[in-house]
């Protein structure tokens, strides 16, 4: 039995990660939170019965008390992650981060360094590297069926209605807030795509904006709310009425409690007259990319061509690898890898079987990793501090290269982080 601490009840800290505890009570088992929301503190802390001298609503004295667990789960908001990783990995525990780590890649660094100092494992929640799907696209590639891969293709298809959810309405609307969408929302790809390749990232450069949710493109008659003054409500697909309250094929008990705790038709709809949910698309203060593109050269020549877009029906990773031997097209939403090879012409389709966790069964797959990190010490470790810290890296040069408009070597890029007298990080090394 694995007991931990959480810091941060919010969705995915409550009810994905620590959910675990719920379903399978034999293997982890929650014994302190921290919490500022006191609803979401006092219905966690309920629904796990955790004594109430073990509930907080700050995560400093809960670290105060010392070690009273076997890990720590940091799933506070993205700018919130690095004192609290820093002070529990001090104080001894084994720690899950949620991604991205953090929007500075300094504090990136300087956490995967304090876990080599301090003897602990730092696992950054990058749950696709656990999913059915991506586990077994790399045996693919590695059976070398392929031969060597010479470029690849990924698009992550965002999905409108999560766009407006998250990255217009929602927490990570705003870069200065929480962090670039790329980092945010992307930092999974960069991380699976340098995963797959097997070679370290050499240059990176990207284009994108911000281009339909602003105020210049509301539509005639928009209003500030979509349930209270919108005259077009009907007709837009954004509309937080649709999205939240008629849509069952995007609604879900999930995404309701992220709008009202309680998830009931009626607490959502007096939630969306009165918070962020319910805001006109076009008239929030989101600024980050609803489009994006990256392309990257790895060692060896490798290419890669990303792409993330919010006009999207559906979520979903889409990917084309490209070798000397043959090709691989694959589709993360349908499930389905299907190799060709060149000499024979032959076909090989597999369909993964996955589980009814979150980003196709990737969740409780990571969660159970993740307990088996702590419980090897880290002799299994697939989703560590250091391969993480670079594909963060990755992404934050995505972003410098978009907002400067020129190409980001990394060797460079890392030197300028991390310090001068320093002619590369150990982050930065393979």
């Amino acid at each position: 039995m694995i007991t931990a601490v959480l810091i941060g009840a919010g969705q995915r800290g409550a009810q994905v990660y620590a959910e675990y505890a719920l379903t399978h009570p034999n293997e982890l088992r929650i014994v302190a939170v921290a919490e500022s929301d006191a609803a979401r503190r006092e219905a966690f802390a309920r629904r796990h019965q955790i004594e109430r001298g073990f509930v907080f609503d700050d995560w400093k004295p809960l670290l105060e008390k010392g070690k009273i667990a076997d890990c720590a789960m940091i799933c506070t908001q993205d700018r919130m992650h690095t004192e609290p990783v820093k002070q529990a990995l001090k104080s001894g525990y084994h720690v899950m981060c949620e991604k991205p780590m953090s929007p500075s890649a300094r504090d990136c660094i300087e956490m995967g360094k304090l876990a080599k100092k301090y003897d602990r494992t730092l696992t950054i929640c990058h749950v696709l590297r656990y999913s059915p799907f991506f586990t077994k696209l790399k045996e693919v590639i590695d059976s070398a069926v392929i031969g060597d891969i010479i470029s690849i293709q990924h698009i992550e298809c965002v999905g409108y209605w999560h766009q407006a959810h998250s990255f217009v309405r929602g927490n990570w609307r705003n870069s200065e807030e929480a962090s670039p969408m790329i980092l945010q929302k992307s930092c999974h790809d960069m991380d699976i795509l340098a995963w797959l390749v097997g070679k370290p990232c050499m240059a990176v450069s990207s284009f994108g904006s911000l281009k339909h949710f602003r105020e210049e493109e509301a539509p005639e008659g928009a209003g500030y709310n979509c349930l209270l003054d919108c005259a077009v409500e009907e007709s837009c697909p954004y509309s937080a009425k649709k999205i939240y309250c008629d849509d069952e094929e995007w609604y879900s008990e999930t995404i309701r409690k992220v709008v009202a705790l309680e998830g009931t038709a009626d607490a959502v709809a007096e939630a969306l007259k009165t918070g962020p949910y319910g805001r006109c698309v076009y008239r929030c203060d989101n600024n980050v990319v609803d489009h994006q593109v990256v392309n990257l050269q790895f060692e060896g020549g490798i290419t890669v061509s990303f792409t993330m877009c919010a006009f999207t029906y559906e979520g979903s990773r889409i990917m084309n690898i490209m070798g000397t031997k043959g090709q691989i097209v694959c589709d993360m939403e349908k499930n389905e890898i299907e190799a060709r090879d060149f000499l024979t012409g032959n076909r090989t389709k597999h369909i993964v079987k996955v589980g009814n966790s979150g980003h196709s069964g990737s969740d409780e797959k990571f969660v159970r990793g993740f307990l088996k990190t702590v419980r090897t010490n880290g002799a299994f470790m697939l989703s560590g501090a250091e391969s993480s810290v670079e594909s963060h890296l990755i992404a934050l040069a995505a972003e410098q290269s978009r907002v400067t408009g020129k190409t980001i070597y990394m060797d460079e890029f890392c030197r300028e982080v991390w310090a001068p007298d320093e002619t590369k990080s150990d982050a930065c090394k393979r």
